[in-house]
């Protein structure tokens, strides 16, 4: 008799747990599906509850948390965190609510080594673990196209290698940029996508005794994209974003649009009696 009620109350349990975990999820969606080292492996974070609680994560006083855990394939090694930041912005979902979220768990986890990975988001109400499906992911190196070498004239010693690198995304290609000191200081500073490039012009990186750095490079067969930086001992910061025509192909576009401006050539018209 005890044993069929200690049956009866596990069942019971099992039945109210798998309830309540069904009443919350907790789902990820990554931006992309490969990531060039050194980018901010970017994702959205998607939370639903339909239970009859309130979640609050994040706030001084939250009873809740959420977090990710990340795991390299194929071992399953779990990562250890780099950073105390959160995941998310602070929230409150009330019952019968649901939100996105964005989160960038490259500034929470360190990825320099290439390969795949997973992700698992997990947010923990009353002490239950709701975990969401793994999401896979590649850290890729990157094609090497061009780099460029910064001196500081007032930091002796410290060097920094800005580098170009090519990945196709999303059956386009795109063309980073990223940077790596060394000397007085190691730092292997965040990846940035500069967006689509063609491969008929090799991008170029030209740094500036005052500290700019130039990139440019061909979006397509009439535009070239000219990205700028300001690049000082302690920070690189994005400047700009400029769309730049090809001098090559602006005189042909303007006979163009001047040839379509006018109507066009109208043909010359000779007497019946003139055959030349």
């Amino acid at each position: 008799m005890k044993r069929m009620l200690a049956l009866i109350l596990s069942a019971a349990a099992s039945a109210a747990l798998f309830a309540a975990t069904s009443e919350i999820s907790v789902g990820l969606k990554m931006d992309e599906l490969d990531f060039v080292v050194g980018e901010t492996v970017g994702a959205v974070v998607n939370v639903m509850n339909v239970s009859p609680d309130e979640i609050s994560v994040g706030y001084p006083n939250s009873p809740d948390r959420f977090f990710i855990e990340i795991f390299r394939s194929p071992e399953m090694n779990q990562l250890t965190r780099v950073s105390s930041g959160p995941f998310v912005a602070p929230f409150v979902l009330k019952p019968n609510e649901g939100l996105k979220l964005a989160t960038r768990i490259g500034d929470i986890y360190s990825m320099k080594t290439p390969g795949r990975y997973l992700a698992r988001p997990v947010l923990v109400h009353r002490g239950i673990r709701y975990e969401g499906q793994m999401r896979a992911y590649d850290v890729v190196p990157g094609m090497q196209l061009s780099t460029a070498l910064q001196m500081f004239s007032n930091h002796e010693g410290l060097r920094r290698e800005f580098e170009l690198l090519r990945w196709s995304r999303r059956g386009h290609d795109h063309l980073f940029i990223t940077a790596h000191d060394s000397g007085m200081q190691a730092k292997d500073w965040q990846t940035t996508d500069l967006g689509e490039m063609m491969k008929i012009t090799k991008p170029t990186v030209s740094i500036m005794p005052s500290g700019e750095v130039i990139v440019l490079h061909r979006l397509d067969p009439d535009n070239f994209i000219r990205s700028e930086f300001w690049s000082v001992p302690n920070g690189i910061e994005f400047v700009r974003r400029e769309l730049i025509q090809d001098p090559e192909t602006a005189g042909s576009q303007r006979v163009r649009e001047m040839y379509q401006e006018s109507g066009g050539v109208k043909p010359k018209k000779n007497p019946w009696w003139k055959f030349w």
